[in-house]
């Protein structure tokens, strides 16, 4: 261990929090009049630079590059690179078609908005489910994924080595500072995190292709792709990028994105097979816009920093930044997880096996166990053990075929966990007691971006405290936005909505409170996290119960006056009711009957139908029992509501270079 790494790491995350609580120190929050708006929303007093760097902050944490950047390591490779490039045009069309609407209207949350188009019950429709995501999911998540970095990191160092020993030093670090200084230190901290965090990245992506370039052909080969057809030979003879290449997409391009698991297909392509459990080509069509434009458009703690704008050019400007920045990102992000698998795919197996004899200790024996392909392959001497186990369960006898393939031995092992689960709920209705346990994988993906930067940086300490305090400050910058933004919605959503308290230093003293609150229940749960296969998908499929139905909501709020007041909260919970019923009851029966394009249907395809329902129910609803009179919203006099020409050029701009990069890698 370098003590010198250690040091100028901590100092750094310790001299940035400072620096965004001296920042914060000219806030008035303690006075009744405009102490909510200084507190929560800085003063609305936020420049473009302040407002661009803090959105890319604020949403690049390791949530990103841990749980991205594994997914990209895995079968998807650069096709999970849209949820950044489609967010660029989703952050132009926030800019000048949302933001407007909601800066004229002076809110503080983006619940508020529901208020006074709708209702109120539609307002907690919202407000009570954003809560619960911002604090149960996202806030927990990021907590996690920052403590797996680190922990993963710092493998030798005492309470550093420990996940759940870091996840509450994050959680303690975001709360100090947001506490304190609330929205105007956030942004302070966001914008050095943001750019130190452009700046790690790509130091580890340069040292990445560096090892790609010295590492030994015959070590490589193992690790490509099944249908490109590069020799060692060519692998010898070609440099670091032309290397990724013959890997990933073959001599001439030959290796086509394939459905299957990891290594089937190539993984330079954009374009993903519509069977693809996760991001079909069908998905681009709408559903993966359903949680672009729910996440950058309606998610209160990306927007909350551009209701702080100091004016609609300001944050019309800021946001096209950010939009410009999320171009590069998949360069910092995706690139190396794809090389993460190149380069280290027995740590990742070290790291996985780690994970399943942790998660065999302490299963249950009432657990059956599933299993993945890699798993098999690479511990195949395990397979027996958890055939006879899950027969047991089932109460079945089975003996594994001699001559069984891999996807055999997979098909084995689930059919009869599953089986088991099935048996024993015919048998004993609620009473059940034989559940699916934590399933054992060969590769830990999750754990791909730290093993890249322990790997790659931490034998240079001089460089390796300057990327580790970038990806730290980016979760603990994460967090805290996180932190703030459910404090607001709890205290002007909730608190001052139900007890009409209007001093406004009162109610910072709530949100401090929440904030204490909120940070003690993520750091509870992030430590569970663990159990799941990939944080980044368990984010994305909970969003699936709200996203889509709030959006479609937003969209008649926004272009539809006289849609009836109570839709709102019909909408939303359409949506949530819709969406069960896909994920857990219609999807398997439509499946099961062969009447989908695919084996399994995607979530972002759950989320396309479930939009395209509440969107037909509200025009229906609009057309039968129309308001006699549009709503009229209320409007703010304190900000000037004049659109930037310049952020528009560059808006535009901005589409056609992401046009340009789906078009290279198609």
């Amino acid at each position: 261990m370098n003590y010198l790494e250690l040091v100028l790491f901590v100092g750094a995350v310790i001299g940035v929090i400072t620096l965004g609580i001296w920042k914060s120190k000219g806030e008035r929050t303690h006075d009744s009049e405009k102490g909510a708006s200084d507190y929560f929303l800085a003063g609305r007093g936020l420049t473009w630079w302040l407002v661009g760097f803090s959105l890319i902050a604020a949403n690049i944490s390791t949530e990103q590059f841990v749980g991205m950047s594994g997914q990209a390591a895995d079968w998807l490779g650069m096709a999970i690179a849209s949820y950044e490039w489609m967010a660029a045009v989703t952050l132009v069309i926030v800019g000048f078609w949302f933001l407007p609407k909601f800066l004229k209207a002076g809110l503080y949350t983006i619940p508020e908005f529901l208020q006074y188009r709708f209702d109120g019950v539609a307002r907690m429709a919202m407000a009570i489910p954003m809560i619960v995501t911002l604090v149960f999911v996202t806030t927990s998540s990021v907590i996690f994924s920052g403590g797996k970095f680190i922990s993963e990191y710092y493998k030798d160092v005492p309470v550093l080595n420990n996940l759940t020993a870091v996840c509450w030093l994050i959680a303690a670090a975001a709360a100090i500072y947001v506490f304190i200084g609330g929205l105007k230190a956030a942004a302070w901290t966001d914008l050095i995190w943001g750019a130190a965090l452009i700046v790690g990245g790509a130091i580890v992506m340069f040292l990445a292709f560096s090892h790609l370039s010295d590492a030994p052909a015959e070590e490589l080969i193992k690790t490509k792709v099944a249908n490109s057809t590069a020799t060692v030979e060519d692998i010898e003879n070609a440099g670091a990028i032309d290397r990724l290449i013959l890997l990933n997409d073959g001599k001439e391009g030959e290796a086509v994105a394939q459905n299957g698991p990891n290594g089937s297909g190539g993984k330079m392509h954009m374009i993903r097979p519509k069977e693809d459990t996760d991001i079909p080509w069908t998905a681009l069509l709408l559903g993966l816009w359903i949680p672009n434009l729910y996440y950058w458009g309606l998610n209160q703690y990306i927007v909350q920093r551009t209701l702080g704008s100091k004016s609609l050019a300001e944050g019309q400007k800021g946001i096209v930044f950010a939009a410009g920045l999320k171009l590069v990102v998949p360069f910092l992000v995706v690139i190396p997880g794809i090389l993460a698998f190149n380069l280290f795919s027995g740590d990742l197996h070290d790291s996985a096996e780690t994970r399943n004899s942790k998660a065999m200790e302490g299963i249950k024996e009432t657990q059956a166990i599933k299993v993945d392909r890699a798993f098999v392959t690479m511990q195949p001497e395990q397979v027996a053990v958890l055939v006879e186990r899950n027969a047991k369960l089932a109460g079945e006898e089975v003996e594994v075929p001699a001559e069984a393939t891999p996807e055999d031995l997979v098909a084995l092992v689930n059919g009869l966990a599953d089986k088991a689960v099935e048996k024993d709920v015919e048998a004993n209705g609620d009473n059940a007691t034989i559940a699916v346990g934590p399933k054992m994988v060969g590769y830990d993906y999750d754990a791909a971006f730290p093993i890249l930067v322990r790997n790659l940086v931490k034998d240079h300490w001089y460089i390796s405290w300057f990327v580790l305090a970038a990806l730290c400050g980016a979760v603990i910058s994460s967090l805290a936005s996180m932190l703030n933004s459910a404090s607001t919605i709890a205290t002007m959503d909730l608190y001052a909505n139900f007890s009409g308290q209007k001093d406004q230093a009162k109610l910072v003293v709530v949100g401090r409170v929440f904030v204490i609150l909120f940070v003690i229940l993520a750091g509870l749960i992030a430590p569970a996290l663990n159990n799941f296969s990939s944080i980044f998908a368990y984010i994305q499929e909970f969003q699936g119960f709200i996203s889509p139905g709030i959006l479609a909501v937003f969209i008649f709020g926004f272009f539809s006056p006289r849609t009836p007041r109570w839709f709102g909260a019909v909408g939303i919970g359409l949506n949530i009711v819709s969406y069960a019923a896909f994920k857990w009851v219609l999807g398997p029966w439509i499946t099961k009957n062969g009447w989908w394009y695919s084996d399994d249907m995607a979530f972002l395809d759950r989320m396309g139908l479930c939009f395209i329902i509440v969107l037909l129910a509200g025009a229906i609803v609009t057309m039968i029992a129309p308001m006699r009179k549009p709503v009229e919203m209320p409007e703010t006099k304190e900000i000037e509501l004049e659109t930037s020409s310049g952020a528009k050029l560059a808006g535009g701009l901005v589409v056609l270079a992401t046009l340009a990069l789906y078009v290279i890698f198609w």
